[in-house]
């Protein structure tokens, strides 16, 4: 599933490139997600041009120029943003089918732009989902998800105050709450206690007020990389403007279960907590 640095880094490109374009042609399938008909859809943004992209967590929010409507996209598990224009392809999120084939099977919607830009919604699974709002619901929705690494709410006194009352919460399971701590995913979590030296499934009421400390200084840290680095999902391609998202190669343990510790040289440990696929270091975390 993207995480907050990969739909970062497509809020980012996104608002490079389309921001101010007029939509000429909306085309969807009839396995798109949507909230309202298609031809709601059609109707609101044919013709019309999206103001700004903002994103709180994982979701994506496209301001309309009338200030009193977004259009809200979560790429969920499997879902793609691709932007295309001539030869020139930024792709953005879940990374397990081509993006240089575009529209194929997978692909669900597609905005086509004056300049001749094109952006295609696609998703294996189909979890994803586009939604059409008034403004005033946006706070509402905003206000269902916690505290954001790199954003002002992100103190130390806010990250201390989510562990209060959770004492036999496992604390792979709270960092992973979008509730409590927003854009974090499975991958940024297993880094996070990795840097910080805390095992992920230790329960949260056995944490010291150092780790504690430990583990709200690496999440700034760890996000901060991964977003300067463009993320992890897209690791290969190179985009219109030759970037590459390259926090695959700072990478300590996700997805390296059963090799060796870079710190230590212990075979790193692979199982897993809270249902979710877990690695870490028995000799480096504890």
């Amino acid at each position: 599933m993207p995480e907050l640095p990969e739909v970062e880094t497509i809020r980012q490109d996104l608002r490079q490139k389309i921001v101010g374009k007029k939509i000429e042609d909306l085309k969807l399938s009839k396995k798109a997600r949507l909230n309202k008909s298609q031809k709601f859809f059609v109707d609101f943004l044919v013709g019309n041009h999206f103001a700004e992209i903002d994103r709180i967590g994982k979701l994506i929010i496209f301001i309309l120029p009338d200030e009193k409507h977004v259009m809200l996209v979560h790429l969920k598990m499997t879902g793609q943003l691709i932007y295309k224009k001539d030869d020139k392809i930024i792709p953005g999120g879940h990374n397990d089918v081509s993006t240089v084939d575009v529209p194929n099977k997978h692909t669900h919607v597609q905005f086509h732009f004056s300049d001749g830009s094109k952006v295609f919604f696609n998703d294996i699974r189909r979890f994803g989902y586009l939604s059409l709002e008034p403004i005033e619901k946006l706070e509402n929705i905003k206000s269902k998800y916690g505290i954001e690494p790199l954003t002002p709410n992100f103190t130390w006194e806010n990250f201390a105050k989510i562990f209060a009352g959770k004492k036999s919460t496992i604390l792979k399971a709270l960092l992973l709450n979008q509730q409590i701590i927003s854009g974090l995913g499975n991958i940024y979590v297993d880094e996070v206690c990795f840097d910080a030296g805390v095992r992920p499934d230790r329960r949260v009421n056995t944490l010291t007020l150092a780790e504690l400390k430990k583990l709200f200084a690496s999440t700034k840290k760890i996000i901060k990389k991964a977003v300067d680095e463009r993320g992890t999902t897209f690791n290969n391609y190179v985009d219109g403007d030759g970037k590459q998202g390259n926090f695959v190669k700072f990478l300590k343990v996700y997805g390296q279960g059963g090799e060796e510790c870079m710190k230590c040289k212990n075979i790193l440990k692979k199982t897993k907590v809270g249902g979710r696929g877990t690695v870490y270091c028995e000799k480096c975390q504890h």
